[in-house]
């Protein structure tokens, strides 16, 4: 969550050494001999996926789609099950996701140079399509490709299938030089896969967060995308100007706790006591922003003065509430166009 040459063994923040790469090219049941100790399942209560070590100390990469899709992602190892309890990095662009087991003395692949790769180079593909445990295919990277806003991906003719994503692409040294995204159904023997050196550049600058936060804001995210048919207040994705990734996750964890106590009352009819319960966080917010970020301060401002002028507090209750899920949904569309 989260190793061979150089370069990328020095770009890996890795308590332990990367295995040496082999000084000739390797049959597609070598890699798999070597490579399916590291390849591991991972189940949410909504999704299957794959993933696969990239540090000893229980890094693993993955899919981003495949671990959000529940409160919990189970980890299976060759010889246990764990839960993911961090989230090391996460790139949405990209669909990429590095988290954390409490595991240590993994074995652990290592991480090629997708750059390297060409069209016509081979590649061999591991994953766990429809539940398929150690499903191992090999073809050719069959061409590379840019997708809208600049996002390269390596296009390749190795068959993949939902459960796959997240599974390791190799190159003929056994380094993984890709990562399982997509299968076009629409085609034949369309599958794509993400080059590596995403998930390199995602290892220097890692930002861990708790599984738990992290899965209370991604239900909160798709809590306030189902709500959007209500057509509440919706901000302009430059309300956050000047507002760091950190504050981003200021205003998602705040807001997210808000919601969590405010909305309990308010179903159970005490709305007087969730509209004070919002108005406390929305102060508390602002207050806690950095001065940069003053969209946000704004909108928090103006959607208190609003609910102030209001005489029903259940009114008042639903219209900071509004203003929260404007929130959390511009910080959804920023970080996931």
């Amino acid at each position: 969550a989260p190793a061979a040459k150089a370069t990328t063994a020095a770009a890996t923040p890795s308590p332990d050494a990367a295995p040496a790469t082999p000084p000739r090219a390797l049959t597609p049941a070598e890699i798999a001999s070597h490579a399916l100790p590291a390849i591991v399942t991972m189940r949410t209560e909504q999704s299957l996926g794959t993933g696969f070590v990239i540090r000893a100390d229980g890094w693993i990469a993955t899919n981003l789609h495949v671990i959000v899709g529940g409160p919990r992602v189970k980890v299976t190892l060759a010889d246990r099950e764990l839960d993911v309890v961090e989230v090391i990095a996460a790139s949405p662009e990209h669909d990429l996701a590095v988290v954390r087991v409490e595991a240590h003395g993994l074995p652990m692949l290592a991480l090629g140079d997708s750059d390297a790769m060409r069209p016509g180079d081979a590649v061999v593909a591991i994953g766990n399509p429809m539940g398929l445990e150690n499903t191992v295919s090999n073809g050719l990277v069959s061409a590379r490709r840019k997708f809208d806003g600049g996002v390269e991906v390596l296009q390749i003719s190795a068959p993949i299938a939902p459960g796959s994503s997240g599974g390791p692409i190799f190159n003929d040294h056994g380094e993984v030089i890709g990562i399982a995204t997509a299968v076009l159904e629409e085609g034949q023997n369309l599958n794509f896969g993400m080059p590596a050196r995403y998930l390199v550049s995602m290892l220097k600058a890692p930002e861990p967060v708790p599984f738990p936060e992290f899965a209370k804001v991604i239900a909160q995210i798709r809590q306030a995308g189902a709500r959007r048919a209500r057509k509440h207040a919706s901000y302009p994705a430059s309300l956050l100007d000047g507002c760091s990734t950190d504050a981003q996750r200021l205003i998602v964890r705040m807001v997210s706790d808000a919601i969590d106590t405010g909305a309990p009352l308010y179903n159970a009819g005490k709305t007087s006591s969730s509209y004070h319960v919002y108005d406390g966080a929305a102060a508390d917010l602002a207050r806690k922003l950095p001065p940069a970020c003053r969209g946000p301060a704004k909108a928090i401002g103006d959607a208190q003065k609003h609910a102030a002028g209001l005489a029903d507090p259940s009114a008042q209750a639903w219209a900071m509430r509004e203003a929260f899920d404007a929130l959390i949904d511009v910080v959804m569309r920023k970080q996931h166009p």
